[in-house]
């Protein structure tokens, strides 16, 4: 079998070189659209809800909150592992899925367990679900700067979170923007209890009036000279000044009881959200700033660009003083990572050249070997990029450049061999490197196949140590793989097209491939 295959190659190299040049097409698409990252991702598939239940104490947050959830979680298809973790004002819940569950899948199957628990939970909590992203989507953080004290914490985190937030999460394959820092700014009511008790006041009603006065409300129409007009209310509030006027009124209370508005028995003001935590840039003081997390499965290389590109845009929109500054950026790491690879495999990939042509003695040999290594880790990289395996320090690392050549070297040393001393041409040639290739076919080609066979336990593992090394595996056994493969096609086509003149060994006297006389015994003059 292995025999007739590298005939046909010899028979048909032309189609053969063709094929490979499909091949090389393909291999470079897979290399410029395969993700780029520093490391493989050892994350689960998970699905976090997130429960705010303000002001409640951890234990009423777990009673009320956490342990409905995860236990309506516990049935869900593909769960593996489901933890509840209860804080002060907050529920978290993380659905730890099987290895191999599609992350959309397992979002859309815990969304249908939240519908149904519409009902269990107290009145006004809605669980949220957390971003499509992976614990290592964290791929960028920026900071906002004012140098020239223009503008305080709570205006910049006012531009973050109204102007910047919202304009990075337009980037495709960005997930989240989470801001960090800073105070949010908000519009308190402090209430004078003396004064609420001399007007008969409660709490609850106070917080019902403003509510009622911050909204619109719609009417009828009114018909007015054959022309009608639509009656609406604009009861936002959009200031301070608006919120002092909101007018208080008891219903129960007399009708010759005049409203009395609000800031008659409370103080109205601007002022800061209660933080549980800052955010300090360097030492020199508080800061605020965003986190990009990126989309699971994106390609975090291109992510990070696109959202410099959109930052660089955006820098011409902010206020006069404020500077938007680089925290963190993983592309730095990820182009360290691939070009030490990268630096490495085309070292290793002209060692392996110039110890062919030294070895071999003849140029053209060597440029077989030339040949064939960028066709098989081009071939790797389109089963990489097929497969969904992005590159990265581990699966790159599988590459072997060494054992891949192994047989195309075997294979053209044994063609030296045949062809050593004689002046063979055409067809004869031909004939000989067929033998060649024949001969050393089989065992060469079930040698990388037994090599490739080595690696398929690696594939047995699981979880984090099968995401660790299963890219390794993968792409060692697919480079050799495709260099058991070429090495009886595409290498006997290669050896028929480049080695054509005559190779004469020590033992007769070696020439280099410029036809200059190494050794051996000095021809002997021809009479002419």
């Amino acid at each position: 079998m292995i025999v007739r295959i590298i005939r046909w190659s010899i028979h048909n190299r032309l189609a053969v070189l063709l094929l490979a040049a499909a091949l090389v097409g393909g291999g470079l698409y897979s290399v410029w659209k395969t993700p780029l990252d520093a490391l493989p991702d050892l994350s689960d598939v998970q699905a976090i809800v997130r429960t705010s239940y303000a002001g409640h104490a951890p234990k009423i947050v777990e009673d009320q909150i956490t342990y409905p959830l995860a236990s309506a979680m516990l049935s869900t298809p593909g769960a593996a592992t489901v933890r509840g973790y209860s804080f002060y004002g907050d529920s978290f819940v993380y659905v730890i899925f099987q290895d191999g569950t599609d992350p959309y899948w397992a979002r859309s199957r815990v969304l249908e367990r939240l519908s149904q628990l519409v009902g269990r939970l107290p009145e006004g909590v809605r669980p949220q679900l957390g971003p499509d992203a992976s614990s290592v989507g964290w791929i960028y953080q920026y900071a906002l700067v004012d140098r020239s004290g223009q503008h305080d914490l709570a205006q910049l985190r006012s531009l973050q979170d109204w102007f910047l937030k919202n304009e990075l999460q337009t980037v495709s394959d960005v997930a989240e923007v989470a801001t960090v820092g800073g105070m949010v700014k908000q519009y308190q009511v402090v209430l004078d209890p003396i004064a609420m008790r001399n007007f008969s006041i409660s709490l609850g009603k106070v917080k019902r009036s403003i509510q009622e006065a911050n909204r619109d409300a719609g009417g009828a129409a009114v018909e007015i000279a054959e022309a009608e007009y639509r009656i609406h209310s604009h009861g936002y509030l959009t200031g301070i000044e608006y919120l002092r006027k909101v007018r208080y009124l008891d219903r129960g209370m007399p009708l010759r009881r005049l409203p009395v508005s609000l800031d008659e028995f409370a103080e109205v003001r601007s002022g800061p959200q209660m933080r549980q935590g800052v955010a300090d840039l360097d030492g020199q003081g508080e800061a605020v700033g965003g986190i990009v997390v990126m989309r699971y499965g994106a390609n975090a290389l291109a992510t990070i660009d696109k959202v410099k590109a959109k930052l660089s845009e955006l820098r011409k929109s902010l206020p006069a003083g404020v500077e938007v500054v680089a925290v963190y950026d993983r592309s730095g790491l990820i182009e360290r990572a691939v070009a030490t690879l990268r630096d490495r495999l085309v070292e290793e990939f002209l060692l392996v050249a110039l110890v062919c042509a030294a070895f071999l003695f003849h140029l053209r040999s060597a440029l077989v070997v030339v040949v064939f290594l960028p066709v098989g880790i081009l071939a790797a990289f389109a089963v990489m990029h097929a497969a969904g395996i992005n590159a990265n320090i581990m699966s790159l690392g599988g590459i072997a450049i060494g054992a891949m050549v192994d047989a195309a070297i075997v294979m053209i040393e044994n063609a030296h061999k045949r062809l050593e001393g004689k002046a063979t041409s055409g067809a004869a040639r031909v004939q000989a490197i067929r033998d060649a290739a024949g001969e050393l076919g089989a065992p060469l080609f079930f040698s990388l196949v037994i090599i490739t066979l080595g690696f398929l336990p690696v594939f047995a593992l699981q979880a984090q140590e099968g995401r660790l090394f299963g890219p390794l595996a993968y792409t060692k056994t697919c480079a050799m793989a495709a260099a058991a493969g070429l090495s009886i096609t595409l290498v006997p086509a290669l050896m028929v097209y480049l080695i054509r003149a005559r190779i004469d060994m020590l033992a007769t006297g070696m020439r280099t491939p410029l036809g200059v006389k190494v050794g051996g015994r000095a021809p002997a003059p021809q009479d002419h």
